[in-house]
């Protein structure tokens, strides 16, 4: 087994902001991931194994019970490496983990032991296609990986800190299972509309899960997040559930993408399933505030009505603002808006050959809604949603991004 080094360059065979990586590299790794998508809980459980095995001290730094977030990093590696030919987007997430998990205590030694571990799990778990050859490939792909997220840190560690601490201010439930929650954080936290963040509860030390701003940054400093409380969710649920004003979260840096770009004037497709609609609502906060009338469509699907928690906010948008658009979805008992399933209800007012598209939901809705987009004319390029991968979308979640778990 080659020994893995954070700062061996010399392994590397590609930069960041270059050409693609070599495409005999993806298709290796492509390989290896395809053999190990139907053992990943086994491969999963290995890794975690090994890992705490040789790094007994790295335990402390996951929850008491690993069942709920035991997938997070390794999921998160896979993938990665399952992206190497997008270097843009891979560069994006890859600087967005390595901030992340400063406020996990993560340090640049550390990633060594994790990659040693990678390659003994994938060494173990896809015996077909493993050999000198996939274990080269894998080691520059880690090596890229692993130094892009090291230098992330490191610069945001000059300049923020690894979490910061946050007041809940005031906490509304607006169905049974929905509340927005707004937070204070103690220092000033700059972040932009369509950006997450993730949040940690004092009744689950060490469980961080994801959820983005649900508006542009305010001058009171405030933060807002839309909760929907899932089966199994303990952060979620203790949110919605639990949470009251006094009470003290902490807060990651923020990360994501799925921001506006300043450069087009195309108008705005956004599609936001459930409390995916929170970053939708940033989104077009921040094109009223901007000043510049480029049209703004927004479906908002729920399973029935009384789940578009936030119809009437956006109802009152669209009457202060001529260029927007609003038209609820419901995919069951509709008697308000449109009935049927969101890429369906897309489609039907298509084509959308002008617009840029924006995607906020669950994976499945989000996988199903670049497909109605790119059928409705809008590039993929131009399609802008949370980064999910196959192995994690299976399995349930964002080594990337849940916003709404």
């Amino acid at each position: 087994m080659t020994a893995i080094s954070a700062n061996d360059g010399a392994a590397t065979e590609f930069q960041l902001g270059g050409e693609r990586p070599p495409s005999h590299d993806a298709l290796v790794v492509r390989r290896t991931l395809a053999e190990i998508e139907p053992v990943a809980n086994e491969a999963t459980s290995y890794f975690y194994a090994l890992l705490f095995t040789y790094g007994p001290h790295l335990r402390d730094m996951f929850p008491a019970a690993m069942d709920a977030q035991r997938d997070r990093i390794f999921a998160a590696l896979l993938t990665a490496a399952e992206h190497i030919d997008d270097l843009e987007t891979l560069t994006r997430y890859l600087q967005d983990l390595g901030r992340g998990h400063r406020k996990y205590g993560t340090t640049s030694d550390q990633y060594p032991l994790v990659g040693e571990c990678l390659m003994y799990t994938l060494e173990r778990y896809a015996p077909r296609s493993w050999g000198p050859e996939a274990e080269a490939a894998w080691v520059r792909v880690y090596t890229l990986m692993s130094q892009t997220m090291i230098d992330a840190a490191a610069e945001d560690e000059a300049r923020s800190p690894a979490w910061w601490q946050a007041e809940i201010v005031s906490h509304e439930r607006r169905t049974n299972d929905v509340a927005v929650v707004t937070v204070r954080p103690d220092q000033p936290y700059a972040y932009r509309a369509g950006q997450y963040a993730s949040l940690e509860t004092p009744w689950w030390p060490r469980v961080w899960r994801s959820y983005s701003f649900a508006s542009v940054p305010r001058p009171d400093g405030l933060l807002s997040f839309h909760v929907k409380a899932v089966p199994a969710g303990w952060v979620s649920r203790s949110l919605v559930n639990r949470a009251i004003p006094g009470d003290v979260l902490r807060l990651g840096p923020p990360a994501g993408s799925m921001t506006l770009d300043p450069d087009s004037d195309r108008g705005l497709l956004c599609v936001g399933g459930s409390t995916g609609i929170a970053p939708i609502k940033a989104l077009v906060e921040d094109v009223a505030e901007r000043g510049r009338r480029r049209p703004v469509e927004v479906f908002f699907g729920a399973n029935r009505d009384n789940e578009l928690y936030d119809l009437d906010s956006f109802l009152d948008l669209e009457r202060r603002h001529p260029w927007l658009a609003v038209r609820p979805v419901v995919a069951q008992y509709a008697t308000l808006g449109l009935a049927g399933q969101l890429p369906e209800a897309v489609r039907q007012f298509g084509p959308w050959r002008e617009f840029d598209g924006y995607l906020s939901g669950p994976p499945q809705m989000i996988r199903k809604g670049v497909d109605a987009l790119v059928s409705c004319g809008i590039p993929a390029e131009r399609i802008r949603h949370d980064f999910i991968g196959s192995l994690v979308g299976a399995q349930g979640r964002a080594g990337t991004r849940s916003p709404t778990t």
